[in-house]
């Protein structure tokens, strides 16, 4: 019997993972509530092409080709056939979205099935004009009885470059003033 006495008893260890199972019945709830859930949304864009001939007969078949160009220190809401619509100058330091709504608007009552926009951006302007620029061109607040909607005013957008600004350009040559 000695010799039983002085052997170890070797038990199997089980292993209590009752505090992981505790742990875990907490942590997983937390972390899907404080979890942050991203939405991406995607604006599809087109971007000017070089216009083969039959394209360009088609688009001077359009009543209009609306353009906005946004430059430093200006908006410009153009037609491509004719010129000029609207020149909206910086209030202060931000542009005059509000008058670039109301001229946009004015050119969708009188063109109601025109669609199509291209935003024509200097170089070097900030994303977040432009994106404000594609917010405000594609809808509007409108008010329909007792409610404000949404109205739709040029959803298809296209981005490209400007062309040079021409009001910006001094004549004035860099020799002049002194330098010899």
């Amino acid at each position: 019997m000695s010799r039983r006495s002085r052997r170890k008893h070797t038990a199997d260890a089980e292993i209590n993972i009752t505090a992981f199972m505790n742990l875990m019945v907490v942590l997983v709830p937390f972390l899907l509530i404080t979890a942050v859930f991203s939405q991406i949304s995607i604006l599809e864009l087109n971007l000017p092409a070089t216009t083969p001939a039959a394209q360009q007969q088609e688009e001077d078949k359009k009543p209009i080709v609306l353009e906005v160009l946004i430059y430093k220190n200006r908006l410009e809401v153009v037609d491509r056939q004719t010129g000029p619509l609207k020149i909206i100058p910086k209030v202060g330091t931000q542009h005059d979205f509000d008058t670039l709504v109301k001229t946009l608007k004015a050119v969708k009552n009188r063109f109601p099935d025109i669609t199509e926009i291209t935003l024509l951006l200097e170089a070097n302007t900030p994303y977040e004009e432009l994106v404000t620029t594609m917010d405000k061109v594609r809808v509007t607040k409108q008010v329909v009885g007792t409610e404000v909607q949404n109205a739709e005013l040029f959803p298809d957008i296209a981005i490209g470059d400007a062309p040079p600004d021409q009001q910006n350009t001094s004549s004035a040559s860099p020799l002049q003033g002194g330098a010899a």
